[in-house]
């Protein structure tokens, strides 16, 4: 898929495929999204790096997600989590309420499980393979 297909009425959540805890995220916002709004890109993916170069990111500094909405914006750490968690609405959009914590207090303790992910929840030899009902969900 090129950057020009991606669907423009959707954000894209670039994740890192191999994360225990980022595919349990995944799956966690699948089952809450009633909106619809999500797509999912790996991270590791041929279209994960596209998107991540299109926008402009160094993906050395960047290994665990990412928020895009195409045309508009995008975000990540823990500026995508508060996203995410707006948009599934319900008791989630309750999580906005820590952006009254300053951004780099905020984006300290993702850091911190961002890189303690591997060793609390393992990693998975490669990208999980969705099934067919959620196969629509993921670009690839």
């Amino acid at each position: 898929m090129e950057i020009s297909a991606l669907p423009k009425d959707k954000k894209i959540i670039l994740f890192d495929g191999i994360c225990n805890l980022c595919d349990a995220s995944v799956q966690f916002i699948v089952k809450h999204d009633k909106k619809d709004s999500f797509r999912f890109v790996a991270l590791q993916s041929d279209l994960g790096k596209k998107i991540i170069t299109y926008i402009g990111i160094d993906s050395t500094k960047i290994d665990s997600l990412i928020l895009y909405e195409p045309g508009k914006a995008y975000y990540y750490k823990s500026q995508a989590v508060l996203r995410i968690a707006t948009e599934l609405g319900g008791i989630y959009h309750l999580i906005r309420l820590a952006a009254v914590i300053p951004k780099s207090i905020l984006n300290s303790v993702y850091d911190y499980v961002a890189n303690k992910r591997y060793q609390w929840f393992g990693k998975k030899e490669s990208c999980m393979l969705p099934s067919a009902e959620l196969h629509a969900k993921f670009l690839v």
